[in-house]
C-alpha cells in the first residue's frame, strides 16, 4: 500500500504553520524573520503541543514544544498557559497595576500576548475563566512583593514554570463544582508533559528547558558550511549531572531505587516535567484526591498505581534549566523540537538540512557509503537521487515540513527515500507508534543584519 508523492505530502503538510514578521516604514526592526512551524502525530491524538506568541506589553517573542504523556491534557494546558505566566513574570509593576486596575473596574484588558496559532490548534474555552483566575492571583502577589527591580528573563522564566505547575497541582486539589471542569483539572494534574521554550529580545536569547525537548541553534561558518549548537541539556538518565541532582535530593537508602532501566523510579523517562502528580503528591493526597474525583478517574490505570519505592516525594520538578545566548550574525536559525525528532537525528544533520534549505545552497559531501560495497550502477543512483533531491527541495515552503520529511524517510545514505517515507506514514496508528514518535518542530529564523547592527551599538 504506497501513497504518491502527492498524498505523503498533504500528510506532511497538513499541520504546517508559517509567520513572518512584519516590517515597520520598510524596515525590519527585529532580529527574528519569521518561524515555520510543524507536527507529524504517531500518537492518536497528538500528544505534543507547539505554541508561540508576541509579547505585547514587553518586547520579545516566545516559542515552545510540548511533549505530553500518558495523555494530551497536561501539554495542552501547558500550551495554552505558559507563555502568559511568563509574560506576567516579565511585566513591569506599572502595567501589572494597570491590569490589575482594569479587571476591578471592568474595563477591557490590555493585551498581553498576540497568539501565532494554526487552526488546528485548540483552546479549551470551558476552562478559560479557570485558568484567568489562578493567572490573576499570580499578577496580584507579584504586585504584592513589588521590589522595585527590573525583572531578570532568567529569574521570570524559572518563576513562571514553578508557578504554573503549583497552580495546575492546587487546581486538581480543590477540585470543581462543574464536573466537567472538575475531571479535566485533575486530567491535565495526572498526565505530564515536558516543555522547551525560547523567549527572543534582541540579541538575548533565553531558552528554558524542562524534560528532554531540545533547543540548537544553527550556525554558519566562515566557509559557509553549517554547525550546531545545543542550547538545551535533556533532563534524563543520559545526563549524569541531572543523575546526580536526583541522587542529592533523596536519601542515601533509595540510591538503587530512585533510577532504574533508565527512568525514574522505573517508570518515568523525562526527569522534569509538568503535572504527573503521581511523583510529586504525597501517597495519602494522591488517595484522597482520587477517591473524591469523578468515576472516570478510577477507570484511568494511570491515576490507580502508586510508583514503586515510593517514600519521599516530590521525585519530580517543573523548574526548567535557562540557558542564555547573545545572537551573533553567523546564528542563523534556531530549531526547537520534540524528542521524536532527536531520537531520528543527529544534530549536524539537523543544522545542515535546514541551513541548506534557507539558503538554497548545497555542500555537496562526498558520497558516503561507508563499508557498503557498491556497484557502478548504485553508485549512478545515487547521483542521479542526488541530482533529484535538490529539485525536490523546492517542494517544500515550510522549514519545518522539509525537517519532518528527512526525519521520517532518511535511508543509511541521508538522502530521503520516498518508499521508506510512503511506508512509514501509512502505518495504521496502532503500529505508527512503534516505529516513531510525535514530531513537532518549530525553526526560527534570524536577521542577521539587525543582530549585526545592535552589536555595532553595543
Amino acid at each position: 500500500f504506497y501513497l504518491t508523492p502527492p498524498q505523503v505530502n498533504s500528510i506532511l503538510k497538513a499541520n504546517e504553520y508559517s509567520f513572518k514578521v512584519p516590517e515597520f516604514d520598510g524596515k525590519n526592526v527585529s532580529s527574528v524573520l519569521g518561524f515555520d512551524s510543524n507536527q507529524l502525530p504517531a500518537n492518536a491524538p497528538i500528544e505534543d503541543r507547539r505554541s508561540a506568541a508576541t509579547c505585547l506589553q514587553t518586547r520579545g517573542m516566545l516559542l515552545g514544544v510540548f511533549d505530553g504523556h500518558a495523555g494530551c491534557a497536561c501539554a495542552q494546558a501547558v500550551s495554552e498557559r505558559l507563555f502568559y505566566y511568563i509574560a506576567v513574570s516579565l511585566l513591569p509593576h506599572e502595567t501589572l497595576l494597570e491590569i490589575e486596575n482594569a479587571v476591578e473596574s471592568g474595563r477591557a484588558l490590555l493585551p498581553i500576548l498576540q497568539w501565532h496559532k494554526h487552526p488546528n490548534d485548540y483552546f479549551s474555552k470551558e476552562a478559560s475563566k479557570l485558568y484567568f483566575n489562578s493567572l490573576r492571583t499570580y499578577w496580584q502577589e507579584l504586585i504584592d512583593l513589588n521590589s522595585g527591580e527590573t525583572t531578570d528573563v532568567r529569574e521570570a522564566l524559572i518563576n513562571a514554570f514553578k508557578r504554573l505547575d503549583n497552580d495546575i497541582s492546587l487546581e486538581a486539589q480543590v477540585g470543581d463544582p462543574n464536573s466537567f471542569l472538575n475531571y479535566l483539572v485533575l486530567r491535565v494534574a495526572f498526565s505530564g508533559a515536558t516543555a522547551c521554550v525560547a523567549h527572543v529580545d534582541g540579541v538575548d536569547l533565553h531558552i528554558a528547558n524542562t524534560g528532554d525537548s531540545r533547543a540548537m541553534l544553527g550556525v554558519q561558518e566562515e566557509d559557509g558550511s553549517w554547525s550546531a549548537l545545543n542550547l538545551s541539556y535533556d533532563h534524563n538518565a543520559q545526563n549524569e549531572h541531572e543523575v546526580e541532582r536526583v541522587k542529592m535530593e533523596h536519601p542515601k537508602s533509595e540510591e538503587k531505587s530512585l533510577v532504574k532501566q533508565d527512568r525514574l523510579l522505573g517508570l518515568l523517562m523525562p526527569f522534569r516535567a509538568f503535572g504527573d502528580v503521581k511523583f510529586k503528591w504525597s501517597i495519602e493526597l494522591q488517595k484522597r484526591v482520587i477517591e473524591s474525583g469523578p468515576d472516570q478517574l478510577n477507570d484511568n490505570e494511570y491515576t490507580k498505581f502508586i510508583p514503586p519505592n515510593y517514600h519521599t516525594p516530590p521525585y519530580l520538578t517543573a523548574e526548567p534549566e535557562v540557558i542564555h545566548h547573545k545572537l551573533r550574525p553567523q546564528d542563523k536559525f534556531l530549531v526547537l523540537a520534540t524528542d521524536g525528532l532527536w531520537e531520528t537525528m543527529h544534530r549536524q544533520d539537523v543544522a545542515r538540512i535546514v541551513g541548506e534549505y534557507l539558503t538554497g545552497v548545497h555542500h555537496q559531501q562526498p558520497i558516503a557509503v561507508g563499508g557498503y560495497k557498491v556497484t557502478l550502477g548504485q553508485m549512478h543512483g545515487l547521483l542521479t537521487e542526488r541530482r533529484a533531491r535538490i529539485s525536490s527541495v523546492f517542494e517544500d515552503q515550510n522549514a519545518a515540513t522539509h525537517l519532518i520529511r528527512h526525519a521520517v524517510g532518511n535511508n543509511e545514505f541521508g538522502t530521503v527515500d520516498h518508499e521508506r517515507l510512503s511506508k512509514m506514514l501509512s502505518l495504521p496508528e496502532e503500529l505508527a507508534r512503534m516505529y516513531r514518535d510525535d514530531i513537532t518542530i518549530i525553526v526560527v529564523q534570524f536577521n542577521s543584519h539587525v543582530i549585526g547592527a545592535y552589536q555595532n551599538e553595543e
